[in-house]
C-alpha cells in the first residue's frame, strides 16, 4: 500500500520508526520530538532535540519517486543557488560520519526509504489572502529568474539526473503524476473538456519550442508555500519536483490552487516586472504565460487523484475538477 492511501496520521506511525533510526545516525537524542509537517510526495517531519534545543526538518521520501542520483543531483542544485547567487535554500545536515543522504531500511518493504536531514528556515509563506501579495509575486519573479539565469549558466556535476516537465513527462504514457483522466469526478463531460485542453496544450507547447532560453532547470514547484519570509529575508525550500522543464512553468506554479482568483493577472504582471529585473522576458513569451497556468491546473488534476489520500487533495476534490473545467473554457475561447 502507497502512503498515498493513507491518512497524515498513518502515514506518521507508519514512518516514525524509519524517522527514529535515521536520527540516530545524524546524532540527534532519541527523546527528539517528532512532528509531521506535511505528506505529499514525501513525508517531512519537524524535529526538535532537546539536548542542543535545536529545530530541523527531516524528509523521507516516497517509494519510486527519486532514485538516489537523482536527490543527491537536487541538492548539488540546492548548495549552488546558495553559494553562486545568493538565493537562500536550506543547508543539508550530514550524518556524524558525513552522508548526505541516506537509504534507511523499513520493515515489510523490499527498497529502502531515501532520508534527507536540512536546516529549519524560520518564517511564514505569503498567503493568497494577503493584500501585500503582489510584491511578494515581484520579488517571487526577481527570484525566478535569479534561478533560471543560474541554470543557464551552471555546470552541472558529473552524473546530474532529474526528470523533466516536458509534454510527455506530464501528460503522456509516463505522466509522473499519473492520469488526469482519473482525477476526482473526472467524468464523461469532464473528459470531453479537459481532453480539448490536453491538445491544445500539446500543440501550443510544440510551437512554443524548447530552446536553451525557453527550456532548462527550473524548481517546478515554486509556489507561496515553498517561499518562506522572516524579517526581510526570503527562503526557497521544496525542491524535490525541480528538473527540467520551460523556465515559464515556474510562473504555472506559482498560482496553483487559486488559478481562479481575479486577481491571478495582477499577480502575473507583478512577476513579470520582477522577472525582468534580472532577465529578459520577451513580450511574445509574457503571452504564452496562461498555458503554463492551465498546464499546471491540468497537473494538478492528475495529482489530486493519485493522492487522494492527502488532506491537501481530499479538501480540493471535486469543487477543484470542476473549477478547472471552467477555466479550460476560458482558456479555450482565447487559445483554442
Amino acid at each position: 500500500m502507497s502512503t498515498h492511501d493513507l491518512s497524515e496520521e498513518d502515514v506518521a506511525a507508519r514512518l516514525a520508526p524509519v524517522a527514529r533510526r535515521a536520527l540516530a545516525e545524524y546524532g540527534v537524542t532519541p527523546h527528539a520530538e517528532l512532528t509531521l509537517l506535511n505528506v505529499s510526495e514525501n513525508a517531512t517531519y519537524a524535529v526538535d532535540d532537546p539536548a542542543t534545543g535545536q529545530r530541523t526538518v527531516l524528509r523521507i521520501h516516497r517509494h519510486g519517486y527519486h532514485d538516489g542520483p537523482e536527490i543527491e543531483s537536487e541538492l548539488a542544485w540546492l548548495d549552488a543557488l546558495r553559494e553562486d547567487t545568493g538565493v537562500r535554500t536550506p543547508r543539508v545536515l550530514p550524518t556524524e560520519d558525513g552522508r548526505r543522504l541516506l537509504a534507511m531500511p523499513e520493515p515489510g518493504q523490499r527498497d529502502p526509504r531515501f532520508v534527507v536531514h536540512f536546516e529549519y528556515l524560520p518564517g511564514v509563506e505569503p498567503q493568497p489572502s494577503d493584500e501585500r501579495l503582489p510584491a511578494s509575486f515581484e520579488l517571487l519573479g526577481s527570484i525566478t529568474a535569479r534561478m533560471h539565469a543560474h541554470a543557464l549558466g551552471w555546470r552541472r556535476p558529473a552524473g546530474f539526473r532529474r526528470f523533466s516537465w516536458d509534454y510527455e513527462g506530464a501528460f503522456g504514457r509516463g505522466a509522473r503524476w499519473g492520469r488526469w483522466q482519473d482525477g476526482i469526478a473526472v467524468g464523461p463531460a469532464e473528459q470531453e473538456v479537459l481532453g480539448r485542453l490536453d491538445a491544445t496544450l500539446c500543440n501550443r507547447l510544440a510551437r512554443f519550442g524548447s530552446g536553451p532560453h525557453r527550456y532548462g532547470l527550473v524548481h517546478a514547484d515554486l509556489r507561496l508555500a515553498n517561499l518562506l519570509v522572516d524579517e526581510g529575508r526570503t527562503y526557497v525550500i521544496d525542491f524535490d519536483d525541480s528538473g527540467w522543464s520551460w523556465f515559464l512553468y515556474d510562473f504555472g506554479s506559482a498560482v496553483s490552487f487559486f488559478e481562479h482568483d481575479p486577481r491571478v493577472p495582477e499577480l502575473m504582471d507583478a512577476w513579470v516586472r520582477g522577472y525582468r529585473t534580472v532577465r529578459p522576458l520577451p513580450p511574445e513569451e509574457e503571452a504564452e504565460l496562461p498555458t503554463f497556468v492551465l498546464m499546471r491546473r491540468l497537473l494538478l488534476v492528475a495529482w489530486i487523484g493519485s493522492h487522494a489520500g492527502t488532506e491537501l487533495a481530499t479538501s480540493m476534490g471535486a469543487e477543484y475538477t470542476a473549477g478547472s473545467c471552467d477555466l479550460a473554457e476560458e482558456y479555450l475561447t482565447r487559445f483554442g
